[in-house]
């Protein structure tokens, strides 16, 4: 079978590599269909790590997708060939401590798609997954909507983290596929009060027609005095999506005191650094956001019934032949990007 394989930073090349094979009676073949580019997958094709995690070339890339079932185990139960499905990439062992805490993201034996020392990602024409990672879709939905559930799922986790009983007037800090979905999903909540920012125009944009009350660039506008303007007493929450030190500087500068910041995006360097007398004096908490927990068959349910439309998001689409293209474009921020896809056929 055909996949792109990541030979050095920077350079997919498409090669033949053998199909996958069941190992397990629950296993499920999955011929993929449509894969999302995400930006962990991004960093590791720019740079070939994220912290301690080192890819080891050759590797495949790749989490976000939709499939199609071609063949299952002989104890599979709800899936059948021909079957088409929303994927969760991490393959948990629901046996360990975490696990039996129901923290089934933190798993101590946890396997993740597309991820070092791990499981190969999803850009290939096959996968073999346990079924529990399949979620069945409607004849409606496309692959392209059904490949989104991923990120979806990381917004519903983030606001879940979060809670949403003292939560009234947020920020979202970066306007990509995953500070959109955490937009989608705060007024999917009821959330009225959002301001976002972004330094691409076009993700503003995106935003503002999606809920956003109020956008904004940092490299246009005084954020902290506008925004404080508006809203004197500053915010309840912010959510940090774009892995970025300025922005996690900010965010603190935007929380009232007993506000809550939420980590979402993953920085680009190994270490942050906040300005403790700032926390301590405004009593922050902080919240980590670690993927999603038991989160994709709601985000299949809110996209499959209309609740949440993320159709705008796909900018760009491209044959697996172009993935080399797709993740330039997608790294660069070329060309109005927010989330480019891969399609195969």
């Amino acid at each position: 079978m055909k996949a792109a394989v990541l030979t050095a930073n920077r350079k997919l090349s498409i090669r033949e590599i053998p199909k996958p094979e069941l190992r397990n009676p629950t296993d499920v073949l999955l011929k993929i269909r449509s894969v999302g580019i995400c930006g962990s997958d991004i960093h590791y094709f720019s740079g070939g790590k994220i912290g301690d995690q080192i890819v080891e070339y050759p590797f495949i890339l790749g989490h976000e997708c939709s499939a199609q079932v071609a063949e299952i185990g002989q104890d599979v139960a709800r899936l059948t060939p021909g079957d088409r499905v929303a994927v969760d990439p991490a393959v948990s062992c629901f046996q360990c401590p975490q696990c039996k805490m129901g923290h089934f993201h933190t798993c101590l034996n946890l396997q993740f798609l597309g991820y070092p020392g791990q499981l190969p990602g999803c850009l290939s024409e096959f996968i073999v997954l346990p079924e529990i990672n399949c979620y069945a879709i409607n004849p409606e939905m496309s692959w392209q909507q059904a490949a989104l559930a991923e990120p979806l799922s990381i917004g519903i986790h983030a606001l879940r983290q979060a809670g949403t009983a003292a939560m009234k007037k947020i920020a979202i800090l970066g306007a990509g596929p995953i500070g959109l979905s955490v937009l989608l999903i705060c007024r999917n909540r009821g959330i009225e009060s959002i301001f976002v920012t972004d330094k691409i125009e076009n993700r503003l944009r995106a935003a503002k027609n999606h809920g956003a009350s109020w956008v904004g660039s940092p490299l246009q506008k005084n954020i902290l005095s506008e925004i404080s303007q508006i809203e004197p007493n500053l915010l309840d929450a912010v959510f940090e999506c774009c892995g970025d030190q300025d922005a996690l500087d900010q965010a603190i500068d935007l929380l009232r005191p007993g506000g809550q910041l939420i980590i979402v995006g993953i920085p680009e360097n190994d270490r942050i650094s906040f300005d403790i007398s700032k926390l301590r004096r405004k009593e922050i908490s902080i919240e980590n956001v670690r993927r999603q927990n038991n989160c994709t068959q709601q985000a299949v349910k809110l996209i499959g019934s209309g609740a949440v439309n993320m159709d705008f998001m796909v900018t760009h689409s491209f044959t697996l032949e172009q993935t080399n293209e797709a993740y330039e474009l997608a790294s660069g921020y070329k060309d109005g990007v927010i989330k480019a896809m891969v399609d195969l056929s």
